[in-house]
């Protein structure tokens, strides 16, 4: 039969599990007030600065709304990326703080760097996504159209391609950060990662035609050729971090040598 004090520790556990949950939501919730509120500005064009990829291929450079609700839905899309970035830090805060027991002294001062790595290479994901792959998604996508159609696109699903694409960037350029954290943890060695240089080409074309909308080929491409650049980056983090890992390593075993 299990005691009362063998429960507690996993019924603390979890009231710690919520409140985590309850802090990482509230902070979505505000940075998604404030993002929404800025992009409702009449004074600032947010819509306009973030349809910039799409508008010279329009006629008039205008995009159309096919409901009276799109204006709001647009909105609250493109509030979604920019209160997604900006509370990326306090999400990731509060799942390092609850993980944060099972790891070692060394690994805890990883969170610093990981939290504003993992940021600012979500938020140069989707600014890559949106300032280079876009403009030439959509050149390609109007050049495809023969000289009886004329190009009128919908802002609702001209911003939702723009939003999964540019997340799909921003999500992709975490792996940088997910192998530093893994080869500081041991699980993985930049030899390793250099073994399998093809299966890790090979996996970012499948996961680029996974996470990229639609069915055009340029579109994997543009996901999967950075992709497997960052594999080649990841490389070379996991050399920097496991060298310095096997120098502390050693250090420790010195260490307690001399204390044996």
């Amino acid at each position: 039969m299990t005691t009362p004090s063998a429960e507690m520790p996993f019924l603390e556990h979890l009231e710690e599990l919520r409140h985590r949950l309850i802090w990482s939501a509230g902070t979505l919730l505000v940075c998604l007030f404030v993002a929404l509120t800025l992009v409702m500005r009449p004074s600032v064009d947010v819509i306009g600065i973030l349809a910039a990829p799409v508008l010279p291929f329009l006629p008039d450079q205008k995009l159309i709304v096919t409901h009276p609700l799109d204006p709001f839905t647009i909105s609250l899309k493109v509030a979604f990326g920019i209160g997604l970035t900006a509370a990326l830090p306090v999400i990731g805060y509060h799942v390092w703080s609850f993980l944060s027991p099972a790891l070692h002294p060394h690994e805890k001062r990883l969170v610093v760097p990981v939290l504003l790595g993992a940021t600012g290479l979500f938020a140069l994901g989707m600014f890559l996504g949106w300032r280079f792959a876009l403009p030439l998604m959509f050149e390609m996508l109007v050049g495809m159209q023969s000289a009886s159609l004329q190009p009128m696109f919908a802002a609702a699903e001209v911003f939702g391609f723009m939003l999964s694409t540019c997340l799909a960037f921003g999500v992709v350029f975490q792996l940088p950060i997910v192998v530093l954290a893994l080869t500081a943890l041991g699980l993985v060695t930049p030899r390793a990662m250099m073994k399998y240089r093809r299966h890790a080409l090979a996996g970012s074309v499948v996961v680029s035609a996974v996470v990229t909308p639609g069915d055009l080929l340029l579109m994997t491409a543009l996901m999967a050729l950075p992709l497997y650049a960052l594999y080649e980056v990841s490389i070379i983090v996991s050399w920097v971090v496991h060298r310095s890992r096997q120098r502390r390593l050693a250090r420790e075993e010195a260490i307690g040598g001399v204390a044996g």
